[in-house]
């Protein structure tokens, strides 16, 4: 077990206690009504999937099949729940009774009024902040990794929060210190200042309000345009996001008038250099440097469009 999960652990552990204590979910009967936390997440199941087998929702909810059945059983008793035709009672299918549909959708909307009582005191800051924060740990921890994520270009606070990752992630990950963060924040305050609509741009990867990666273009000459500040975060490698940035990239510089685009890489962050070679970079000129604290061989890339 690594450091960081040693110290994950117990944060989880105190996050649920607390989220639990605050959701009333160890309460006897969900949100004060008449069904048990395992009853009201089975007829949540049975309304989104109906009409579904009892063993789907046992899969889905990880539940032993003997007491989803008697859970099921109690449920058809109080009226919420009927069972299709059929001689085997595994093979019914369960749907929801007119009275469970409207009971359960009276709960819903107790659920998400509580909910959103509980988020009431956010401001729009920390509201955005926990949009973030939710889906990067159903990422994590549920492995969503096929969700579908989206480009967009820049906005007021972008430049900050792309400087900051990818400082953090060039510090952790390659012990590149100070001088690379202030060159970063110097591009990003470069590229605000003197933007060029239509010569210039920079997209932003994002899965609902998480970043996942982003990329600029600046104008490096009236023929040349320079691709600067490629970055993926580790959690979307794999999903095409940085070859879709720089093809982006390309397009753009295609339709601005450029003749070409250069930029300027280390040979040791190969996943980019694997993206440039695809899309038709070639390496041009090498040269060793320690600009950032430690001796790296750096590459200068030419795209001629």
């Amino acid at each position: 077990m690594t450091p960081a999960i040693e110290q994950a652990v117990p944060q989880l552990r105190a996050f649920n206690r607390d989220f639990s204590r605050l959701m009333g979910l160890l309460e006897p009967r969900y949100m004060g009504g008449d069904l048990t936390l395992v009853e009201a997440r089975v007829v949540y199941e049975i309304r989104e999937r109906q009409p579904v087998l009892a063993r789907d929702i046992a899969h889905v909810l990880d539940l032993d099949p003997g007491y989803l059945s008697r859970t099921v059983a109690a449920l058809v008793r109080r009226g919420w729940v009927e069972r299709g035709t059929g001689k085997d009672a595994r093979q019914r299918p369960l749907s929801l009774t007119t009275l469970g549909r409207r009971e359960f959708e009276a709960l819903d909307q107790v659920t998400a009024a509580k909910t959103a009582s509980m988020l009431g005191e956010l401001d729009q800051d920390s509201a955005v902040r926990l949009q973030s924060a939710l889906s990067q740990a159903g990422d994590l921890l549920f492995e969503n990794t096929e969700r579908d994520w989206s480009m967009r270009t820049f906005r007021p606070g972008d430049m900050g929060m792309v400087s900051a990752r990818q400082a953090i992630i060039y510090s952790e990950g390659y012990g590149w210190g100070d001088k690379l963060e202030a060159l970063i924040l110097e591009i990003a305050a470069n590229f605000l200042r003197d933007f060029k609509p239509g010569r210039e741009q920079c997209w932003i990867a994002e899965r609902g309000s998480r970043m996942l990666g982003s990329v600029f273009l600046v104008e490096e000459d009236e023929r040349t345009a320079r691709l600067r500040l490629l970055y993926v975060e580790a959690e979307a490698r794999g999903l095409g996001i940085g070859a879709a940035l720089v093809r982006q990239c390309s397009e753009f510089a295609r339709q601005a008038g450029y003749e070409r685009i250069v930029l300027w890489t280390h040979a040791v962050l190969h996943s980019a250099r694997s993206i440039y070679a695809k899309e038709g970079y070639k390496v041009i000129e090498t040269e060793v440097q320690n600009e950032f604290g430690k001796e790296e061989t750096s590459e200068h890339w030419l795209l001629e469009l």
